[in-house]
């Protein structure tokens, strides 16, 4: 498996989730970074999903995954940037398609929704899953413009 840099942040609705998605990633060879939150204390879930894009954009990293209680509301903060595309996903095969479809570089969940062994397996598939390109891209690229 090739090793991956993956940026990874979350709210407090997220934390937990995050911590478990942590604990999986460090049994792998993908490189992560965690840019907060440090807790569960309340927190404003934009400035977290700013962040993980950053290092898509600037810091070359391959990945992001964002966490919040829904996962909505990071996947609507990280889209709002050019070249950016957040999933949310619920399931795993929703996990595959945004790659292979949508060659989505963010993945969102809920930690409030989301089984945390179900967010794992999500991952898991996110991570591994190629880009099919072909109508694929011709579809990003009318808005990607």
């Amino acid at each position: 498996m090739v090793q991956l840099r993956i940026a990874i942040a979350s709210d407090h609705g997220g934390y937990e989730l995050k911590q478990r998605i942590k604990e999986y990633l460090s049994t792998t060879e993908h490189a992560y970074i965690d840019l907060g939150c440090t807790d569960e204390t309340s927190v404003d879930y934009p400035d977290y999903a700013d962040k993980v894009v950053h290092y898509v954009q600037h810091n070359g990293y391959d990945s992001g995954v964002l966490l919040c209680g829904t996962g909505q509301g990071m996947a609507m903060c990280a889209n709002k940037h050019r070249n950016i595309r957040a999933a949310l996903c619920t399931d795993v095969n929703m996990g595959e398609l945004a790659r292979s479809h949508g060659n989505c570089n963010i993945l969102c969940m809920g930690g409030r929704i989301t089984d945390h062994n179900l967010a794992v397996e999500i991952l898991k598939k996110f991570l591994i899953t190629d880009f099919e390109a072909g109508r694929h891209q011709d579809r990003i690229s009318k808005f990607s413009e």
